[in-house]
């Protein structure tokens, strides 16, 4: 798939509170927290709901999209049986957004973080395919046309271990510096803004921003739900996504 044209800026900046790593260890940004919204309480999928209509429902012939529960204060994802996944999504749709939440999957299942996203899993998507040869922050058109596609490094077969590609925009750290700023079986953040239509979109790990992307065309509607996903194919029924203290901020 081409990559299409990113808008690139590197960023300096100071800490964001509670995140796994030394103040020192990287620029990263400061937040202006204020006007964040819990969208999940921890306990109940009130809210959301799951859709079965996406891809990755096929093999249960669209009628079920994959598992999902609340378990110790998380939302619990699976494929349901093997090579079943789906999405599941809030109730609500927004339009230009800021959403924050924690990660801690298992390496081993695709997902992702769904930003406009229909009830099929048409979406721009914030990449989290956890997993070899896979990526974290990048930008992908689930379901769009173009080919939309932009990532600036990959696993390799080890999660404490990347290996940088060429992007417009450049990975913000050395890739041996990789397990200082994720730890791999406990609570990262992510977070993504989405802003426009052709959107700009910038993605961030654990306070570092990761990418910036500017569409060239419209695509996609104003408007859609925010979904997280778990992949369809293979069997990755006995592996786990698991994501909390998910909140959102609206933008004028």
């Amino acid at each position: 798939m081409r990559t299409i044209n990113l808008a690139v800026a590197l960023v300096a900046g100071g800490l964001a509170g509670g995140l796994p790593v030394a103040a020192a260890d990287f620029p990263r940004e400061k937040f202006d927290d204020s006007g964040f919204v819990s969208i999940f309480d921890g306990k109940t999928l009130t809210g959301w709901h799951v859709s079965a209509k996406t891809g990755h429902s096929g093999a249960s012939g669209h009628k079920t999209g994959g598992r999902w529960v609340v378990q110790d204060g998380a939302i619990v994802g699976s494929q349901d049986t093997p090579g079943n996944g789906g999405i599941i999504i809030t109730d609500k749709p927004y339009g230009n957004f800021e959403v924050a939440l924690e990660m801690n999957n298992d390496f081993v299942p695709d997902s992702g973080l769904f930003l406009r996203s229909s009830e099929q899993g048409q979406a721009y998507q914030y990449m989290i395919d956890y997993h070899a040869d896979g990526n974290l922050a990048g930008i992908y058109g689930e379901g769009l046309s173009g080919g939309v596609h932009a990532r600036n490094f990959d696993f390799t077969d080890k999660v404490t271990e990347i290996r940088a590609r060429d992007c417009p925009f450049p990975l913000p750290i050395a890739p041996a510096d990789w397990p200082k700023l994720w730890q791999h079986g406990r609570w990262n953040e992510l977070r993504a803004r989405i802003e426009g239509n052709p959107p700009r979109i910038t993605t961030w790990i654990n306070g570092v921003r990761f990418m910036e992307f500017t569409d060239t065309e419209k695509r996609h509607t104003d408007t859609g739900g925010i979904a997280l996903q778990v992949h369809g194919g293979g069997d990755t029924t006995k592996h786990f996504v698991r994501y909390r203290h998910i909140r959102v901020k609206v933008l004028d």
